[in-house]
């Protein structure tokens, strides 16, 4: 019986490895972020040289996935966050799910969620919870190279602040590698 049963599994395994249809596909991704917001010394008047909206944090971020049947991906991610109007830094590690909306071959309209655990090297600050919720579009580019623009809604959960979270909206561009 172990010997029909290691030999059906074998026969299997060896059918699926060869098949043409591929269920899904690795990936490697990392992306660059930039929080903007408007700038209180701004005034109507157009001489006084003040910008409407202004950065005020910067995140980098890098994962690697699994994405099935050119639909559905999920990822293991991690990065580092700077707000310089708080000088607060955090390391987000999560996990994200990916549905594209609608593909055409590598291009793609998707919407992501992610929750994790945002970890801070100072003693200031506790850890806490991390959630982003986003919207992009990846660009194919050559070979397996991807551009990845996006727009993310990122909460961190930092007892101290404002409803003990800081809340962020950011511009991101990044590239996905299959």
């Amino acid at each position: 019986m172990k010997k029909v049963l290691l030999f059906s599994t074998m026969l299997l395994l060896s059918v699926k490895l060869y098949s043409q249809e591929s269920l899904g596909r690795p990936f490697f991704t990392g992306s660059s972020n930039l929080t903007f917001a408007v700038n209180e010394h701004y005034t109507l008047d157009p001489d006084d040289g003040e910008p409407f909206l202004i950065p005020t944090a910067i995140f980098f971020r890098l994962g690697f996935g699994y994405e099935f049947r050119r639909r559905v991906a999920i990822s293991v991610n991690g990065g580092f966050d700077y707000h310089w109007n708080y000088a607060v830094s955090a390391f987000p590690t999560y996990f994200s799910l990916r549905f594209n909306i609608t593909e055409d071959d590598d291009d793609a309209f998707f919407t992501e969620v992610s929750y994790g655990k945002m970890w801070r090297p100072s003693a200031n600050y506790p850890d806490g919870n991390y959630y982003r919720f986003g919207l992009g579009t990846q660009i194919a580019g050559y070979e397996r190279w991807n551009t990845i623009v996006r727009l993310d809604f990122h909460r961190k959960g930092i007892i101290g602040f404002e409803n003990n979270r800081l809340d962020s909206v950011s511009l991101g561009i990044g590239f996905s590698f299959f």
